[in-house]
């Protein structure tokens, strides 16, 4: 219990730390994403206002935060049951809710493939949520990203309860979804109308 405890506390401490903010001043590119329509602090903006250093090392740090505390605490318990989904959660509700920049984060997509990585040697989970997004983004293509976002959650933790998905796993990742589309839900984003594009039609 107090592994669990502990760990889900590194697990938000660590997804609190937006890696967007951090590499944006070194790269003298401090609170880039102000420019952007969604003012969202994640990989994407430091991507396209940060340039492809800025934009790398900020996903492979967000991939990192919520990959290891899921990965040790896994290494470091024979019994993960239950007590996993807190830490599984953790970082992606540290990343929306950052305790170091008074609760304003980012979305918490490269983080929640960073926790389900963490998984590891568990990968289903992993590659069922890989699988909805690559669907959604160029089979089945849905804009703006906003709608995207809110349709892939959902359908990830579906595919999951059909595939039998450990069920600490897919509980967590039901949280998970639920703090996405909360996140979605109070962002300031320009959402427009939505469309959906099939890829064999033009």
């Amino acid at each position: 219990m107090l592994r669990t405890v502990l760990f889900t506390l590194i697990g938000y401490f660590s997804g609190s730390v937006l890696y967007a903010n951090v590499f944006g001043a070194v790269f003298g590119k401090k609170e880039m994403y102000q420019n952007s329509t969604d003012k969202n602090p994640g990989t994407a903006n430091a991507y396209k206002y940060g340039g492809f250093w800025c934009g790398t090392l900020t996903l492979i740090f967000d991939l990192l935060k919520g990959f290891l505390p899921v990965f040790i605490y896994l290494l470091s318990t024979e019994q993960n049951g239950w007590g996993l989904i807190s830490v599984l959660v953790s970082p992606v509700i540290g990343h929306i809710f950052p305790i170091f920049a008074k609760f304003h984060g980012g979305k918490g997509i490269a983080v929640t493939f960073g926790c389900l990585l963490g998984l590891f040697p568990y990968c289903k989970p992993l590659f069922l949520f890989a699988i909805v997004f690559i669907f959604l983004s160029v089979c089945l293509r849905i804009s703006p990203h906003f709608y995207r976002t809110i349709a892939a959650y959902p359908l990830a933790f579906l595919a999951m309860l059909i595939a039998g998905v450990d069920p600490a796993v897919r509980f967590g990742f039901l949280i998970i979804t639920a703090a996405v589309c909360l996140k979605m839900y109070l962002s300031k984003e320009e959402r427009g109308r939505v469309k959906i594009r099939i890829l064999w039609m033009h």
